[in-house]
């Protein structure tokens, strides 16, 4: 936990830090919308490869290695401005292999979840809900960080400190993360060759295609990210250095929406095994997406849109806790790294076009009317759980799984596998 919590918390100064030093070096939204396509498209190619070679390598070595990469690459930027030597295609290849070693990271420590949580003697959902909600507690650390810093000592020392946390928090799970069979490489699998690693792949995409909840998801969060990268990467920058007055209100606005997901998160591990989950998803998107692109096209202060931030977080909060338990009541576990992975592309694969249409838009209609056109969009795509039929197989009594199966319980070797979360939440 404490590790996700540094290095989540460190790219969230990059998720402010990059557009802003976009914004401030290039002055154009087209620009920061090239840089979020190059950060993401290397994202989905490694989610779609990567978990056969997760299992390989091991979660705690694949781990400790995407952050020392990730915090090389960012370090490197403000580094090579500062002597005068940084170009944009520069900018773009470090973002680019950043992009492509974060994601396994993440990944390999998401897929420990439920045999810690058997260790600490928990539910999965109470796991799941614990682990988001440390996940968006960081993000509103790191925005509310970077918004103070950016204004205060700018966007290169932002960075900075972005490379050393990710290099912390390589340091705490190589140290930490021992003694965990599930976090060791597969050792009695078949021999590693190009054709088992088609095969493990294989799998993964056919068990998604044959289970329509899972395919149902992965559909809707492919266009739902896709549209957060929009926000997050070019329209929300922007507004808020157009409108809202600078970068301390950008910070302003990710930390409400992270501390009020935090909470939504905890108060659902406390009380949402009670709830009835397709209800509570349906509702909980419809509050956390749409609402803040509408404020936003029509409002140019920060109030309105705060508050709206802060309830769309308590909303969000609850998205990836349930999609976690659905994912874990669904895959078996010699499944689910190659599900994982395969889910996580899906889910991944419209992220790149995302920042790059919205600077695009931007450039040629204005940040309110690529609110408004992204948004209504946005809308459509989150009404998918009340209109089709394989949403109302949220509920646990269609669990194809078995609970201890489900939590790391007898029957379950060491080299299972675990699912990472779904990558629901709006960003």
């Amino acid at each position: 936990m404490v590790a996700n919590t540094v290095s989540i918390a460190g790219s969230s100064l990059t998720l402010i830090g990059v557009p802003w030093f976009v914004l401030q070096t290039t002055g154009s939204a087209g620009r920061a919308g090239v840089v979020a396509f190059c950060a993401t498209l290397p994202v989905v190619v490694a989610a779609l490869v990567g978990g056969p070679v997760i299992d390989r390598i091991g979660r705690r070595r694949v781990s400790v290695a995407s952050d020392l990469v990730c915090g090389l690459a960012v370090g490197a930027i403000p580094l090579l401005h500062y002597a005068g030597v940084l170009e944009f295609w520069m900018l773009c290849a470090l973002m680019a292999l950043g992009g492509l070693v974060h994601t396994p990271g993440l990944t390999a420590r998401g897929v420990l979840l439920p045999s810690l949580a058997q260790h600490a003697g928990t539910t999965v959902t109470r796991a799941a809900s614990l682990y988001d909600g440390v996940s968006r507690g960081a993000r509103m650390l790191g925005a509310a960080l970077a918004g103070v810093l950016i204004a205060l000592v700018g966007a290169e020392s932002v960075l900075l400190l972005d490379g050393a946390s990710f290099l912390v928090s390589a340091a705490l799970v190589w140290a930490g993360v021992r003694g965990v069979a599930a976090a060791e490489p597969v050792r009695d699998g078949a021999p590693v060759s190009l054709a088992s690693y088609r095969t493990d792949l294989r799998e993964g995409y056919a068990f998604l295609l044959r289970t329509r909840l899972l395919l149902a998801v992965t559909v809707m969060v492919m266009i739902t990210n896709g549209l957060d990268q929009a926000w997050s990467s070019v329209l929300l920058p922007v507004h808020a250095r157009d409108e809202l007055g600078g970068s301390a209100q950008l910070g302003l606005l990710v930390s409400l929406f992270g501390g009020f997901a935090l909470l939504g998160a905890l108060l659902y591990g406390a009380y949402g095994e009670r709830l009835p989950r397709r209800a509570v998803f349906a509702t909980a998107f419809l509050i956390s997406g749409p609402t803040r692109w509408l404020v936003a096209a029509t409002t140019g202060t920060t109030l309105p849109l705060a508050v709206t931030m802060a309830l769309g977080g308590l909303a969000a909060g609850v998205l990836n806790p349930v999609l976690t338990t659905v994912l874990f009541e669904r895959v078996p576990e010699e499944l689910r790294s190659r599900v994982a992975g395969v889910t996580t592309a899906g889910c991944e694969l419209t992220m790149p076009l995302g920042g790059l249409a919205a600077g695009l838009l931007v450039d040629r209609v204005g940040v309110t009317g690529a609110l408004l056109a992204l948004g209504s969009v946005y809308l459509l795509a989150t009404l998918a759980p009340l209109v089709f039929p394989a949403w109302r197989t949220m509920g646990p009594e269609h669990a194809t799984v078995p609970a201890a199966a489900r939590a790391g319980g007898p029957g379950t070797g060491p080299e299972a596998d675990v699912s990472t979360p779904v990558p629901a939440r709006p960003s």
